[in-house]
């Protein structure tokens, strides 16, 4: 895999974790929605990631010729998202006979969501994206180092 190919497959990564940074602010600003548009309230959303499908695989390498330029051009790795999932439990009830949204027995059906597992999933992507980041300044540093070295 070539430097560029390192490129698009933690830049794939940064987009992934970009995402998943958006979906726990969401589930985070949406803590306290008691009603949505679908009706009921809010339900908590999760990212599942997938890895990229290589453009080719080793089986296929071995029985068809290929340069090495097709390989590097056409690099395996890489992430994304593959869904968004709602989450299946059942909403937190609270007594609250004032609130607009009570039933007949004062209950109020909140989204079960813990702001401290948003927390930290929100720290988890941050944390993942910097460290892509990193990675892409160090591999944009080796490319001007190599092209340094061929203009010298």
């Amino acid at each position: 895999m070539n430097l560029f190919g390192l490129m698009n497959a933690t830049g794939s990564a940064m987009q992934a974790e970009r995402m998943r940074a958006e979906i726990a602010a969401s589930n985070m600003a949406n803590a306290e929605t008691t009603r949505t548009d679908s009706g009921g309230p809010y339900k908590r959303e999760r990212v599942v990631f997938a890895a990229n499908q290589p453009v080719w695989n080793f089986e296929d390498a071995l029985r068809t010729p290929h340069s090495s330029a097709s390989l590097e051009t056409d690099p395996p790795g890489g992430v994304h998202v593959a869904q968004v999932l709602q989450d299946s439990a059942a909403p937190s009830r609270r007594y609250d006979p004032g609130h607009p949204d009570a039933g007949q027995d004062g209950y109020v059906d909140y989204p079960d969501i813990d702001p401290l597992t948003e927390m930290v999933d929100l720290m988890g992507a941050t944390r993942a994206y910097g460290l892509n980041s990193s990675a892409i300044q160090a591999e944009k540093e080796m490319i001007n180092s190599a092209l340094d070295i061929a203009k010298g």
